[in-house]
Parts: C-alpha cells; structure tokens; sequence
C-alpha cells in the first residue's frame, strides 16, 4: 500500500502526534531507569544514555520525520511495529489499511 486514502490520512494526522509523544515519553523514561542505576559509573550510564537516545532517534525519523500522505503508511507501519498506537485507535483506519498493517507485521 504506498498511498492511503483521504478519510485514512486525516486519522493518521490526528494520531500522529499522539504516537510521537508515546514514544517520547518511553524514551525519557528508558533514560530516568538508565541514569538511577546506582550499580554503573557515571560514565557508562552516560554511554548507555548515548546509546538509547542514538538508537531511538533512528525509530523517531522512521516514524516521523516524512510527513506526507505519500509517506504515511510506512509511518503508520512503523508506529504499529513499535507498539505506539491502541486497538481502538487502529480501528479507525479502513479495513483497507488494517489488512495491509497485520499482513506486514
């Protein structure tokens, strides 16, 4: 599915956000755990925090950072493999859309 419908893409503009701040909070909160960690030096909670904000910065441009209705499925396809939408959320997209996401994930 390359392109989405209009009705699909007004969902995805209005859920879009709502995953990025999911998901933002879940790296922040990845990153709290990671510097309360009392067992590590400073020094490697600071690696290990350079490496999650690296790692999740990649999830973030996949998800994020084309916004166009062109891209908008594989955006979608992404914030479903990173378990950023609910079910009841996924269901207001067409059946069109919720068949191509459960065959492609």
């Amino acid at each position: 599915m390359a392109r989405i419908d209009e009705s699909d893409w007004k969902t995805f503009k209005q859920l879009q956000p709502v995953a990025l701040e999911r998901l933002s909070q879940r790296i922040l909160d990845e990153i709290q755990d990671l510097c309360r960690d009392d067992s590590r030096s400073p020094h490697e909670r600071y690696l290990d925090i350079y490496g999650v904000v690296r790692d999740r910065d990649k999830d973030i441009a996949d998800a994020f950072n084309q916004f166009s209705r062109s891209s908008a499925f594989t955006g979608l396809l992404v914030m479903v493999r990173l378990d950023l939408l609910r079910q009841d959320e996924l269901e207001r997209f067409s059946t069109d859309v919720q068949d191509s996401l459960r065959r492609l994930t």
